[in-house]
């Protein structure tokens, strides 16, 4: 992954604001415990939910599976957003990814991101990697695995208030 240029956008951010730098973001997108996606439906709606994350070889990367809504929006439509950060009005850091969601097949991969999730969250979220997708201990459903390398992402600090571009 490149390092990202980053910019403040002085028309949303405090007169006293520096940008919020590639480190801090990277940490918020690394430790989120919970992000949203937005995928967009074939009628051009677009798709909101919740789901569970890990920031591995320079991109976001979630899975789903096959017949979930998000699936069968990303087979029309790789375009998406990520977004993480807190509720609070005045203080912490949100995170906007913008990218393209690709599927996940290289074993390798599948593995080190099972492993990713696994260590994540102390174990509650195993998959068993295998036939290009994971799989739920004692379940053949597959659960596809996608990867986004950003094209965009925006940090939004709040109580010292700024809007940050990193772009790459």
């Amino acid at each position: 992954m490149t390092t990202p240029v980053t910019t403040l956008d002085q028309r949303f951010s405090a007169p006293n604001a520096t940008a919020t730098g590639w480190e801090e973001t990277r940490r918020v997108l690394e430790t989120a415990e919970l992000s949203w996606i937005t995928t967009v439906r074939a009628d051009g709606r677009p798709h909101v939910t919740p789901l569970v994350a890990v920031w591995a070889d320079g991109a976001l990367h979630f899975c789903t599976g096959a017949d979930e809504q998000k699936a069968i929006n990303l087979r029309g439509n790789p375009h998406v957003i990520l977004t993480t950060g807190c509720n609070s009005w005045d203080r912490g850091l949100d995170v906007v990814v913008e990218g393209d969601a690709v599927l996940v097949t290289d074993e390798g991969a599948l593995k080190r991101l099972a492993e990713a999730w696994t260590a994540k969250w102390d174990g509650r979220w195993q998959y068993q990697p295998g036939d290009g997708c994971f799989r739920h201990a004692g379940s053949e459903e597959p659960v596809l695995v996608f990867s986004v390398a950003p094209t965009q992402v925006l940090a939004f600090a709040k109580g010292t208030f700024s809007h940050t571009k990193h772009r790459f």
